[in-house]
């Protein structure tokens, strides 16, 4: 499953055929780099990798600090993902790389939290009352 993600995180194909990219270039354009559009789409990368933190947490044995785990987890697939744009010869400088790796991290820690705070309100909400 991960090397499937990384094929369509890298692939210039999926990532210009999916629906928010199409969105944002007819809306902002393609070169309008430092806009509402950079926000969108790091906020569109939140939004995604946040999925791969709720399934890092579903798939891993239980720990004290799950949302902590997915973060690191995440961050280090989106590290991967910015390497491999980097060799297939993006031109996003260290910054934009970082700032990206950042919102896999913020993802993947929201991911997993909101799923552990789901968790622990259904195990609360079915205890019985007195």
């Amino acid at each position: 499953m991960l090397a499937a993600l990384l094929w369509a995180a890298t692939s210039h194909r999926v990532y210009h055929r999916t629906v928010p990219f199409h969105v944002l270039m007819r809306v902002f354009g393609e070169d309008d780099a430092g806009t509402v559009a950079t926000l969108l789409r790091k906020f569109y990368s939140v939004v995604a990798f946040a999925l791969l933190g709720f399934i890092v947490h579903l798939a891993l044995p239980r720990t004290r600090r799950p949302e902590l785990r997915a973060a690191l987890i995440v961050a280090g697939f989106s590290a991967v993902i910015e390497v491999v744009q980097r060799l297939d010869g993006a031109h996003e400088g260290l910054l934009s790389n970082a700032i990206d790796v950042a919102c896999g991290a913020l993802g993947g820690w929201l991911g997993a939290a909101i799923f552990s705070r789901a968790s622990a309100f259904r195990r609360y909400s079915r205890r019985p009352r007195l």
